[in-house]
């Protein structure tokens, strides 16, 4: 698969980061769940859930999709969140600088096309509640990307397993001087981890 360029170098980036053990232990449920699919020959489904599906649970999102593609994995990537808000522009922007191509469709909590290869087709990517129509009812794996949403929404109707990987909310550097350079750590955070946890499950499907 031919990625853009500026993305295929962000990924390269992002594989070169350290991924602490403990974040490894964190990461090892979401493993062995894609590996039970593929054994059952099932694709994978993975809803990403966070309060306002704004900024962590949209990261998580979109780089889960590129690093199916990436690994070619059998991944069907969403995202959610306990209510409807809107895409963070700040976000948008991170990624548009990692190398996404953006194409936002409407005004008001605005559609986003996402593309980073020709031959795939662009994610769509939209602030909704975790059991939008868009997103899968049975069969998949809630991946509780805050703590909010992990306290305040116990039970995931349908989901076979429920995942906490959480991560730090770059919403505390808005208006910051440091806000651009905390999205697009929170960005290649989260690419980083997915990364590792998609090629642990090629390497162990391969043995």
């Amino acid at each position: 698969m031919r990625l853009f360029p500026r993305i295929d170098k962000t990924i390269q980036i992002i594989k070169k980061r350290a991924i602490p053990k403990e974040r490894k232990v964190v990461l090892q449920p979401l493993v062995s769940y894609m590996i039970a699919q593929i054994k059952k020959e099932k694709p994978i489904k993975l809803n990403f859930i966070c309060t306002h599906n704004s900024r962590r649970s949209q990261f998580s999102q979109i780089w889960a999709q590129v690093a199916g593609s990436y690994f070619n994995l059998p991944v069907e990537s969403f995202s959610g969140g306990l209510e409807v808000t809107e895409f963070n522009s700040r976000a948008i922007s991170a990624l548009s600088q990692d190398g996404f191509e953006v194409k936002a469709i409407g005004d008001n909590n605005p559609i986003y096309e996402l593309s980073y290869s020709k031959k795939e087709k662009p994610i769509l990517a939209f602030s909704k509640v975790f059991d939008d129509q868009s997103n899968p009812k049975v069969d998949f794996a809630a991946i509780m990307t805050c703590d909010h949403a992990d306290e305040n929404c116990p039970f995931i109707p349908g989901s076979d397993t429920r995942i906490p990987i959480q991560f730090e909310d770059p919403k505390k550097f808005d208006e910051t001087p440091l806000e651009n350079k905390m999205y697009s750590e929170r960005s290649h955070e989260i690419a980083s981890e997915l990364f590792y946890a998609f090629g642990q499950v090629k390497k162990q499907v391969k043995e």
